[in-house]
């Protein structure tokens, strides 16, 4: 195995269309759609779709938590759930059509006893083989402590394995003072980890490549939103805008760029090779509905509208 996806709270995502979102009014929806989720899986979904070989380790419980694991397999995205005693979340997005708008309702998940989290971190320290990323991507449920993704952090360094983190807060924030291989912020995030009014690109590229000299992470992808996204590491930054495309869903963007980005570098292509398919990733997602991810064949389309530009 190549690409461990580790998803500590996952989520079965329900969505449905509805012409308009008012309050006391009963809604008439539309089919509902089912897909397996939560920010690791969402990953391993798209580096499964672009070739990459994944196996993505969960946490689940109760139906919910076995309807999430039988969609897996409808997939053939190689799983391993670890049972907890709560029930595996839902999480509800309603697509307005009358405002193009996504109403996204988001559960906090089940307890998690400390028994059940830490059998995350013993079944990868006993795993046979390293693989060569570790891809943890998502929130921690209630029970896990803050500094979960620290300890993971430091069991991925005894390993050998390089961590891709991307995740929000105060659990970020203490896996970073360990240091990963890679993580992802918003501009947001970027600020508040940085003490820095980030207004200018230039800020921008200052940010993230200082994060990469202090050992924080060997690469910082910045996630942009409309105006694209930037790429530092230790010897250059690269730049790239939004592809110009129709967005049906801001839906699993970013966990198909860093599905991109992770199944390019585990293939060996270059930094900017990896990071154009990230980009294209990102641009298919946006073309799909709902929860749907990118489209292999629409990113293969896109890919070579991408440009890659090096600031430094």
């Amino acid at each position: 195995m190549t690409i461990l996806c580790l998803t500590m709270n996952p989520a079965l995502d329900l969505f449905t269309v509805v012409d308009r979102v008012q309050p006391a009014h009963k809604l008439r929806c539309g089919p509902a759609l089912m897909h397996p989720g939560g920010g690791g899986i969402n990953v391993a979904r798209v580096v499964h779709r672009l070739g990459g070989e994944v196996l993505t380790l969960y946490l689940a419980g109760g139906l919910t938590g076995q309807t999430l694991g039988r969609l897996l397999t409808e997939e053939g995205l190689p799983g391993l759930a670890l049972p907890i005693a709560g029930e595996t979340r839902e999480s509800f997005t309603a697509h307005e059509t009358a405002s193009m708008q996504d109403y996204r309702f988001v559960l906090p998940g089940p307890m998690v006893q400390a028994h059940e989290w830490q059998a995350c971190l013993d079944h990868i320290a006993a795993l046979p083989s390293a693989p060569s990323y570790l891809v943890a991507s998502g929130s921690l449920p209630p029970g896990v402590p803050v500094d979960f993704y620290a300890r993971l952090a430091r069991l991925a360094q005894q390993c050998g394995i390089r961590l891709v983190l991307d995740s929000s807060g105060p659990a970020l924030a203490a896996a970073l003072e360990v240091g990963v291989f890679l993580f992802k912020p918003s501009l947001r995030e970027l600020s508040e980890l940085t003490g820095q009014t980030l207004d200018q690109e230039a800020d921008w590229h200052r940010a993230a490549s200082g994060l990469v000299r202090d050992g924080t992470a060997q690469l910082v992808a910045l996630s942009l939103g409309e105006q694209g996204a930037l790429l530092a590491s230790a010897d250059r930054v690269l730049r790239s805008a939004a592809l110009p495309v129709a967005v049906n869903s801001t839906i699993g963007a970013g966990d198909s760029f860093v599905g991109g980005l992770v199944a390019g570098l585990c293939r060996g292509l270059a930094l900017d090779a990896a990071f154009a398919l990230a980009m294209a990733a990102s641009a298919a997602a946006l073309r799909s509905s709902g929860t749907a991810l990118c489209d292999a064949l629409e990113v293969q389309r896109l890919l070579p509208q991408v440009v890659i530009g090096r600031l430094n």
